[in-house]
């Protein structure tokens, strides 16, 4: 552990990542002051979301928790990055997804309308913005070129990725808390290759995210809604793929895949589970693996730990492809730390006790020292 604290580690942790520090800390004020006036227009205009069927809240909640996410945002964007067609590239195809989601927060759109925005979208950012996954790069310097396949992997990736948030989004605190760690990977992974301005826009995104948590963890005071969620999507998804752009690098993808293995897999087998029932992709229901966890006795804020812990971890494990192995070990702690209160809660909620009285009569009884 000393050598991860060495002075050489320090300063490169320092040149490498002090500039997504500032960036970070102005989305997550920016988002804090306008998470408030967010309140209010939702319930001036009345979006919002009403309790009842997959809805587990008991009064109606705020839903243009996103309008505030994205403001933070802006702002360090527009404070700190460069305009450039990179920043001003996601800036604009994420505000565009905020603001045309707003119109489904309010009063809904049919699955059909909802998936041509999201493929729109995807196409505005690869299209006009030239955000593209154009090759992979394979162990031993090998590089696949996708040729005539740019376009359709880059779009199905923003596609997805927007999907992937949106079935997350399902529980107080449980997006916003994932996508703000991905974000930190994603930051930590630009740093290694010395992308400056993919750390910032990370840390912006990791800014807002963590500011918007302070009013959505459990019990949260306001939601996301799909206007969050597609925003924190699309944005996650064209940074992701700035970040693969610019460098050939093993892998490179693997550190957002691995860090969003849990809520990927569980989006790929709600699209399975609802096409073998005949049911619509885009129809709502408790079976998602944030449903079931507390389906099991864990309640809404254990379930963010289990998420959280899991993101870390699987995070973590991309990281060791880009140089940061030693951080592994920091992970692991984290986890450990996240899944030790979680077992605590839930052995203090059901009065659990070890059946051990020699334990017991070691410690003594009660005031007896």
């Amino acid at each position: 552990m000393t050598d991860f604290f060495s002075g050489a580690a320090l300063n490169n942790l320092t040149e490498h990542l002090l500039p997504g520090l500032w960036p970070f800390l102005v989305a997550l004020l920016a988002c804090v002051v306008a998470v408030p006036g967010a309140i209010y227009l939702s319930r001036r205009f009345g979006v919002l979301a009403q309790p009842g069927g997959r809805h587990a809240h008991r009064l109606p909640t705020p839903e243009l928790g996103g309008l505030a996410m994205w403001t933070g945002f802006a702002l360090a964007i527009l404070v700190f990055l460069p305009k450039d067609l990179t920043s001003l590239g996601v800036l604009l195809v994420s505000g565009l997804a905020m603001g045309l989601l707003i119109i489904d927060d309010k009063r809904g759109m049919r699955p059909v309308v909802k998936l041509a925005i999201q493929v729109g979208l995807a196409l505005l950012a690869v299209l006009v913005f030239g955000d593209q996954v154009k090759f992979f790069s394979l162990p031993g310097g090998h590089i696949v070129q996708l040729g005539l396949l740019i376009a359709p992997v880059s779009v199905f990736w923003l596609v997805g990725m927007q999907n992937t948030v949106n079935f997350l989004d399902g529980a107080d605190g449980l997006a916003a808390g994932v996508i703000a760690i991905v974000a930190l990977i994603l930051m930590l992974a630009a740093a290694q290759l010395r992308q400056i301005e993919i750390v910032e826009i990370s840390g912006a995104l990791a800014g807002c995210c963590a500011g918007f948590l302070l009013f959505n963890f459990p019990p949260a005071r306001v939601f996301m809604g799909d206007s969050g969620a597609h925003f924190l999507g699309i944005a996650l998804g064209m940074i992701s793929i700035l970040g693969v752009a610019k460098v050939a690098v093993a892998f490179a993808l693997a550190a957002p895949v691995l860090a969003l293995a849990v809520p990927i897999a569980d989006t790929g087998w709600a699209i399975l589970r609802r096409r073998v029932k005949g049911t619509s992709v885009a129809a709502g229901d408790r079976l998602h693996l944030h449903h079931r966890l507390q389906s099991f006795g864990l309640d809404a804020r254990q379930t963010c730990f289990v998420f959280y812990a899991a993101t870390a971890l699987l995070g973590g494990l991309g990281l060791t492809l880009f140089g940061h192995g030693r951080i592994l070990a920091v992970v692991l702690v984290v986890t450990a730390v996240l899944t030790s209160t979680v077992v605590a809660d839930i052995l203090q909620h059901v009065g659990w006790r070890i059946p051990a009285p020699w334990f017991a009569r070691l410690l003594g009884e009660p005031g007896t020292r």
